[in-house]
């Protein structure tokens, strides 16, 4: 039975500029070997572009340069796209399970990405020397659980920029005291990719203080 995955849309090649090679190459590795590696479900290559690829690829713009870790990589969603999309930014792609580490490896070589490093742990297991500018995560769990897992892991007046789904105020109203005793400053909700993608994505941000 042959593959359906989605055409690149025509936004793709701007949204990527110059190293839209790089995602062609890393999307149809993704279609082909993805649910057989129990990365994506057997529903996700007809909307690889769309859902997974472009929905991450709009959030390089609001990273500043400095050291970045993307908490759950997963299938490189967002961590392998941003670093394609920034070679300016150095990223630590943090996962726990083997077999998706293995993948990430795999295609940073394959990529030829300088920029990306990974890391297998969890996010309460990492013990570190110096602490990140930035953390990023896409749908990974609730801002009330999620935010304490990454908080501690930024500099101060570093970033937390979080994906999520389209019920993120209501994680926010119930993070609330979470979000107070991490001291995050400059909370916001924003909703990346409004007359750029069919559907959008939304981003809870916040400064540690």
């Amino acid at each position: 039975m042959k593959l359906e995955v989605e055409p690149e849309p025509p936004i793709a090649a701007e949204l990527f500029g110059g190293r839209i090679g790089l995602a062609r190459r890393f999307t149809a590795n993704l279609a082909e070997h993805g649910e057989q590696r129990g990365l994506i479900g057997p529903s996700e290559p007809p909307r690889l572009w769309s859902r997974h690829i472009l929905n991450c690829a709009v959030l390089a713009p609001l990273l500043n340069p400095g050291r970045v870790a993307d908490i759950g990589s997963g299938a490189g969603l967002p961590g392998i796209v941003l670093s394609i999309v920034r070679p300016d930014i150095s990223f630590v792609l943090v996962e726990p399970m083997e077999r998706r580490i293995a993948w990430l490896d795999e295609q940073i070589e394959e990529l030829g990405l300088t920029n990306v490093t990974t890391l297998r742990a969890r996010a309460e297991e990492i013990h570190l020397d110096e602490a990140f500018d930035q953390v990023t995560a896409r749908a990974v769990s609730a801002l009330r659980t999620l935010i304490p897992l990454t908080a501690p892991l930024v500099k101060p007046g570093g970033r937390l920029l979080l994906m999520k789904g389209s019920g993120v105020t209501r994680e926010r109203d119930a993070a609330a005291k979470v979000i107070g005793r991490h001291r995050l400053k400059n909370v916001e909700i924003d909703s990346l990719g409004e007359g750029v993608l069919d559907e959008v994505t939304y981003l809870f941000q916040a400064t540690v203080g």
